[in-house]
């Protein structure tokens, strides 16, 4: 179990789930499975570093899927090999229904300045707010609130992660997975590779610093 979901689950990123199974979970039991992952993602699920993401308060119905995702080798990290082979769904079931119960603490967003394609820079904080909220008109990326919500906290039923509070660092790096077709956890739909593909790196890193202190 040692570093369980590391560099994993995002969701952050993020992000679209396949839509794999709908087990139900034990929070008491996945309590108990889980004494390993701390080092990575903190006890509660809310990691101090933003090479790990915060798996707390994902959702249920994401982090199972991501889990799956990674079992069945549809999502390949390094680090992550081997290391979900002896749990059966049901133990995956019950850690996303733990990791899901906790509370998600903000990263917090900071001050920012970006540069568009045009060289032009610009305040970060406001074009990200733009972006996730209307999203970009001319060239087509559609606004995060759909899928995410208005306030980032998702759609836990229908498998859309929380994004807020979640480290910048890495719901930025797990967009740029998305853009180069290297996550494809967002299944045959291919939602986050079409909203991705658009979307600059100056809108990036934007998005993932605004939903940062997103609340």
């Amino acid at each position: 179990m040692k570093n369980l979901v590391c560099t994993t689950l995002m969701s952050l990123s993020l992000l679209a789930a396949a839509g794999y199974v709908n087990a139900a979970g034990d929070a008491a039991k996945g309590e108990k499975l889980v004494a390993a992952c701390g080092a990575c993602h903190g006890a509660d699920g809310n990691s101090a570093l933003a090479a790990f993401p915060k798996l707390a308060g994902l959702g249920e119905k994401y982090l199972l899927n991501q889990m799956i995702a990674i079992k069945n080798k549809s999502r390949n990290i390094a680090e992550m090999a081997g290391q979900l082979d002896a749990l059966s769904e049901q133990d995956l079931a019950n850690i996303a229904a733990f990791y899901s119960s906790k509370p998600m603490q903000l990263s917090g967003s900071k001050e920012q300045q970006v540069q568009l394609n045009s060289g032009l820079k610009v305040d970060g904080l406001a074009l990200g707010a733009k972006v996730f909220r209307g999203g970009n008109h001319e060239s087509g990326v559609p606004a995060c609130t759909g899928c995410h919500s208005p306030t980032g906290l998702g759609n836990a039923p229908a498998g859309y992660p929380r994004l807020s509070g979640q480290h910048a660092d890495y719901i930025a790096k797990q967009l740029r997975e998305f853009r180069a077709g290297n996550r494809t956890t967002d299944g045959d739909s291919m939602v986050m590779r079409g909203v991705t593909q658009y979307m600059s790196d100056a809108e990036i890193d934007a998005v993932a610093n605004f939903i940062a202190g997103l609340n």
